[in-house]
């Protein structure tokens, strides 16, 4: 009796709790300052779903796949900002098995994915391999972009086993990236063409068909110059062809391969994150012995976190200075051509590059530079995932509205910012460089803002419910609302029956069910710490 009187008197408290300071409708997590602004933490059962979200979304966030460990390692797709995916990520109890999702078309770093068998090629020295490497690689930067780099320009990750020795490597190149990951590959293939004959020389059947194209790399100039064409770089010197033997080796059925994996080269591509493990896996990527990457230091931002950073192969920056880096293949360019003729298009309008991943933005950036009887056009684009940006390089049109006329020689930009759907105008010109011009921000019209484009494929309320059980049901992983961080559901808080005494209830036994259910299957509990669920009860 005197146990029931308790409880009675707890709930009396709880529900006069309520009432003078009720529940929000949406609860939004908050790092570990208050005065941050909220964050975003959404899960999604499909890929594409998580990008829709990012590209609806103000905030600066990314997507990352994250493997389950019911389902046979399937994965479900986490949009969340760098901070506070760190934030959850960095204790390393939870979110073992994490991958960053490289968006397709958007400007990345140089990757390398490394692994052999290590008992089918015992003379290896994996060390030395990984070192020639890298010296390759960047003697090919400098002939082939005349950009500068060492071993120290190159974060070095290990996750090797007793079996297999696997490597990645991230270059940090100064003002310079790579268009995407897919001038990216065309890039690695190209100056690993001596290694490739060397595996295929007897049998040239064997050769894979996307090995076979021939590859032409560009540099993009630096957004400061003023030229108005990519210039082509010369092939490497085949009097100079490198000695690449040490790249060839045997897999487990005796067969030669190459030592890079030219398979990490696709869009939307998943690479796994710093400090993760495969699933089944306990070894994580590890910064390894050989490392002479040494991230900037910083006071608010520790070591770990500045090598996490350093690590994400889009994490990218926009600067007017950066050199975006290309390597077409020969196939890449009839494709090229054949859309152009068969959308209508012509050379004018979008010289020698294929439409952005925003054909509507492209067209409405092409009616900005055809006006008063000058037929501008766009020469190439460029996309930086964090922060949502196209810069589009113009040709043929070069008024600026700094000095109120057009340049004589120097070409401009016109930049296209997707998440507050503005576009603005900058210059190639050094006076207006130095002066840090930056145009007036002008509005996006309705038809071609994010917002628009996607409305037709916003989920319904009982899509999304349904995309949350089937999570929690099939992933095994508790659905967001309640046990990860991110938005609650008003269903959390029904008040059909009686307001007061229902809130008291369930408030009284959510932490004790939450328990319950997270005991009650392993593999969540090894997934969800209990904290995350106090900390939400705590900050509600």
């Amino acid at each position: 009796m005197r146990k029931w009187e308790s409880m009675r008197k707890q709930i009396e408290e709880r529900a006069s709790n309520y009432e003078r300071k009720p529940l929000s409708s949406v609860y939004r997590p908050r790092l570990s300052k208050p005065e941050e602004p909220p964050s975003i933490w959404k899960l999604f059962h499909r890929q594409n779903q998580a990008f829709n979200f990012v590209k609806s979304c103000k905030e600066n966030v990314h997507v990352f796949a994250v493997e389950c460990k019911a389902g046979d390692g399937q994965r479900v797709y986490l949009v969340t900002s760098y901070a506070q995916l760190w934030f959850y990520y960095k204790s390393r109890k939870t979110l073992l098995h994490c991958y960053e999702v490289i968006p397709e078309n958007a400007v990345c770093k140089l990757y390398f994915d490394l692994e052999f068998n290590k008992l089918a090629n015992p003379g290896a020295d994996g060390k030395r391999m990984v070192a020639l490497l890298i010296e390759h690689v960047c003697k090919a930067l400098e002939e082939l972009y005349n950009v500068h780099c060492s071993a120290e320009d190159v974060c070095n990750l290990d996750s090797s086993t007793e079996e297999k020795f696997s490597r990645h490597l991230i270059f940090q190149l100064h003002d310079a990236a790579f268009k995407d990951n897919i001038h990216v590959g065309n890039f690695v293939r190209k100056i690993l063409q001596p290694a490739l004959h060397l595996i295929t020389q007897e049998d040239e059947d064997k050769i894979p068909e996307e090995m076979g194209h021939e590859a032409s790399c560009f540099c993009d100039v630096p957004l400061e110059q003023e030229t108005s064409e990519a210039w082509e770089m010369p092939e490497l010197p085949k009097q100079h062809s490198p000695d690449l033997s040490f790249l060839v080796v045997k897999n487990g059925i005796g067969e030669k391969c190459l030592f890079v994996d030219l398979g990490v080269y696709t869009r939307n591509r998943n690479f796994r994150l710093y400090q993760s493990s495969k699933i089944g896996k306990c070894v994580a990527l590890e910064v390894a012995e050989d490392n002479r990457f040494i991230p900037e230091q910083s006071k608010d931002i520790s070591e770990e976190n500045q090598y996490f950073l350093s690590s994400l192969v889009s994490n990218v920056r926009f600067s007017d200075s950066l050199r975006i880096l290309t390597c077409d293949t020969s196939q890449t360019k009839r494709k090229r051509a054949e859309y152009f003729n068969s959308a209508g298009a012509s050379a004018e309008s979008i010289e020698g590059f294929q439409c952005s991943p925003y054909p509507e933005v492209d067209q409405f950036v092409i009616s900005l530079v055809n006006k008063h009887a000058i037929k501008g056009g766009i020469r190439r684009w460029n996309y930086f995932f964090p922060e949502e940006l196209l810069v589009y390089d113009i040709c043929k049109y070069r008024w600026c509205e700094n000095i109120g006329r057009p340049h004589k020689s120097n070409n401009i930009m016109i930049l296209v910012d997707l998440k507050n759907e503005v576009w603005y105008q900058k210059c190639h010109d050094p006076i207006c460089k130095a002066q840090n011009f930056k145009s007036n921000c002008f509005p996006l019209p309705t038809e071609v803002s994010l917002r628009f484009l996607l409305q037709e494929e916003e989920f319904t309320s009982d899509e999304a419910d349904e995309i949350s059980n089937s999570l929690a049901k099939n992933s095994q992983i508790p659905s967001s609302s309640s046990l990860l961080p991110g938005e609650s559901s008003d269903a959390d808080w029904d008040d059909k029956d009686d307001a007061c005494f229902l809130e008291a209830t369930e408030d009284a036994e959510f932490a004790d069910a939450a328990d319950r259910s997270l005991l009650g299957n392993k593999s969540a509990m090894d997934d969800i710490p209990d904290e995350l669920i106090m900390e939400a009860l705590q900050s509600s």
